[in-house]
């Protein structure tokens, strides 16, 4: 039996008065009339709501988070919808939107995990996992994460991903740029999947980079490394087996596509043999 398809009413713009359908579920919306936002079941004046902690952080009372709230409020931000892939402009105060395209629903706000936290995540907000938080999701799908607390499942960020936790990582981790802080020390058991990453702190797994690998001073990095290049600053210390290149090619192919005046030496007298990453210490 198929699904039934979400329920849709009607809601009226508080600006020009067009009226529309939406999803019940939808928190926030944009009007096809003027193009502005609005909330088409904005709670009613008086009304308390319950929160969780691991509800969107509360704004900050600090003169300079009132000033960044403020600042987010105004700019609009451009978001790429999980299903279709199509991109729209929102306003950064927004908290949820609908895709124009194909009506999916999008999450935009930021999580704040303080305690054991075991849902799916999906948002193109922000994901702050505190030191005394666990997040045990099987996939966190987010634009910008960081990591002070226990995680348990998969995560994925569309920019930065940073990390200052001390301790084993069975998940996968993917994202356009990972930062290991200084005082972090993470085992992960999965592929790190990443643009580029920097290493500052302690860290022992596998890493697959399209473009480079940082090993900062007093950082350390165990493990198999496959990028396009590799920096050990001074006092950095990286053990390990390195393949410079394309993933899908062994160091000696490429010194091979490289140099194809290297056809007169000799090949090997042992038959069968393949080229191999070389190890770096």
């Amino acid at each position: 039996m198929a699904n039934p398809s979400p329920a849709k009413v009607g809601v009226e713009c508080p600006h020009c008065g067009f009226k529309q359908t939406e999803y019940a579920a939808a928190k926030s919306s944009i009007c096809r009339q003027c193009g502005r936002y609005f909330s088409p079941f904005a709670p009613k004046p008086g009304l308390k709501l319950r929160t969780r902690e691991e509800a969107p952080a509360p704004e900050n009372s600090s003169i300079l988070g009132r000033f960044e709230d403020f600042w987010r409020r105004q700019r609009s931000l451009v978001i790429e919808c999980f299903e279709c892939k199509r991109k729209q402009q929102v306003c950064g105060a927004a908290t949820s939107t609908i895709c124009p395209a194909c009506s999916a629903h999008i999450d935009l706000r930021d999580y704040k995990i303080t305690s054991g936290f075991s849902r799916t995540i999906r948002t193109r907000g922000d994901v702050h996992l505190t030191a005394k938080g666990d997040l045990g999701s099987s996939s966190v799908v987010c634009q910008c994460a960081l990591v002070e607390g226990k995680l348990r499942g998969n995560l994925h960020c569309d920019d930065t991903a940073t990390i200052n936790y001390s301790g084993k990582i069975p998940g996968r981790i993917s994202a356009r740029h990972v930062i290991v802080e200084r005082k972090a020390d993470i085992h992960c058991f999965r592929q790190v999947r990443v643009e580029s990453i920097e290493i500052k702190g302690r860290m022992s797994g596998e890493i697959i980079a399209q473009t480079m690998v940082t090993v900062h001073k007093r950082g350390s990095l165990e493990g198999d490394v496959t990028a396009r290049a590799i920096s050990v600053e001074k006092g950095g210390v990286f053990c390990g087996q390195l393949v410079i290149g394309h993933a899908g090619l062994m160091q000696g192919e490429l010194l091979q596509e490289q140099k194809p005046a290297a056809a007169s030496v000799p090949e090997s007298d042992f038959p069968g043999t393949a080229p191999r990453p070389l190890p770096a210490t």
